[in-house]
């Protein structure tokens, strides 16, 4: 590559990740006067549910930052995309907020099938990434990302401890179904349920796999196959408006006295379920972000964070608002751990990117690491659905903790080949009562 080889043009040409010509990479990157963050999430639709609270969460934890002197002494900017539209018109927008808005560093994005799409560009923009929702295994198993990071869990621990907890509680269960929205997270997590089940429990039979279309609001087809065949175990990783309309639905017609559920994204379709939740049921919230957590490792924190959310939006933060929190404390402690590298000196985007690397930070409720390949260790709690006098939904109780670390495929482990080598003796081995 000579000197005169622009970015674009090393782009086009395949380099992928560009190393720059010392006499360009040497120039100093400049202070901002603000550090604009691109944030996608659902602002419309069924999903709207689960990304408005988001939202509201990035505007207060961004004000509560900016009002303690932003981070390094720049203030924060957030700039929104809503997910609504699709794909092309994400893809579009995370180009033109960087390309045009000149934003530094996107936060993207709730769906599995967005966050596939989008990912590449964080390597062709060479822009700092967060994945600070989504939950598909193939983001860093089939790929390494320079740029992007994941600052949460995903879906290999978030479906592999509700199904470890199912084996505890429930192990005679003989057959399973599944109802699954037919995109990529619905998929995906299918395909991680039964690579596990098989290894830890062979023999249990499918007797029904369903996927309806992503965004359906009647599940009446779906329910009256259910009821017929009765199975013991009913498996939903299902989200949002969609989860909430399966519940009622079900309940309407008291499917839940025929089968278990075990919903593994119920936590944040709770609060508009409210009483209408059968208790009883295995419910998770993809990390250990519960309200009625029993011993968050700094109590102070995590009731800071409740607290001044229930305060600001009348409302209780379900767990995309804690996922929003550990994107934006990530991102702080990675951009003071880069500043500090340089003495001060602001940080170049890869720079900036390195900084990430093995990072560990707090979050309401516990901490997270990074690991090398960019995928964050992270928590989960799985429980019961039960209810009690403090709050007027549903939460769990007979809780379990599950590290991320144990239950999360290794570096370089595609997690579908990982699970199928888990043992029968790793049911009692993994998780602890809280």
């Amino acid at each position: 590559m000579t000197a005169s080889l622009t970015r674009r043009e090393a782009l086009a040409a395949g380099f992928g990740t560009v190393l720059l010509p010392a006499t360009l990479s040497a120039q100093p990157a400049q202070k901002p006067a603000e550090l604009k963050i691109g944030v996608t999430t659902f602002l419309s639709g069924p999903a709207s549910v689960f990304g408005v609270p988001s939202r509201k969460a990035c505007e207060m934890l961004v004000e509560q930052i900016n009002a303690a002197g932003g981070v390094a002494g720049v203030p924060l900017r957030a700039i929104f995309v809503d997910e609504g539209p699709g794909t092309d018109h994400l893809v579009g927008e995370f180009r033109r907020l960087v390309q045009s808005e000149g934003v530094q560093v996107m936060f993207q994005a709730i769906s599995s099938g967005s966050c596939l799409a989008c990912t590449p560009l964080s390597r062709e923009l060479q822009r700092v990434t967060i994945l600070w929702d989504c939950g598909t295994q193939r983001i860093f198993e089939e790929n390494r990302w320079d740029y992007a990071f994941r600052t949460q869990g995903y879906g290999t621990p978030e479906v592999l401890a509700p199904l470890l907890y199912l084996l505890r509680k429930k192990p005679d269960f003989r057959t399973v179904a599944v109802i699954n929205q037919d995109y990529a997270w619905g998929r995906d997590s299918w395909e991680l349920w039964k690579a596990g089940m098989d290894a830890l429990k062979p023999g249990v039979r499918v007797v029904a796999e369903m996927f309806p279309r992503f965004g359906s609001t009647d599940f009446s087809t779906e329910i009256t196959r259910l009821l017929a065949l009765r199975p013991d175990v009913i498996l939903s990783t299902s989200w949002g408006g969609e989860l909430v309309t399966l519940v009622r639905q079900a309940t309407e017609r008291r499917l839940h006295e025929r089968s278990m559920f075990v919903l593994p994204v119920a936590e944040a379709s709770l609060p508009t379920l409210g009483r209408s939740m059968p208790e009883g049921h295995i419910i998770g919230t993809r990390g250990d972000h519960w309200n009625n957590h029993p011993a968050p490792a700094n109590p102070q924190l995590f009731n800071g964070f409740v607290n001044a959310y229930r305060q600001k939006y009348n409302e209780w933060p379900i767990y995309p608002c804690h996922h929003m929190a550990q994107a934006l404390w990530a991102l702080k402690a990675a951009l003071e751990k880069a500043v500090a590298a340089k003495n001060g000196g602001w940080p170049s985007d890869a720079e900036l990117a390195n900084a990430f690397r093995g990072l560990t930070f707090p979050t309401p409720t516990s901490t997270i690491t990074l690991r090398e390949d960019g995928q964050g260790l992270e928590d989960q709690i799985v429980g019961l659905s039960s209810f009690n006098d403090r709050f007027p939904f549903s939460v769990p109780k007979e809780m379990m903790l599950y590290t991320g670390a144990q239950i999360s495929a290794p570096v370089g482990q595609k997690s579908t080949d990982w699970l199928k080598t888990l043992k029968p003796d790793f049911i009692q081995s993994a998780g602890r009562s809280i």
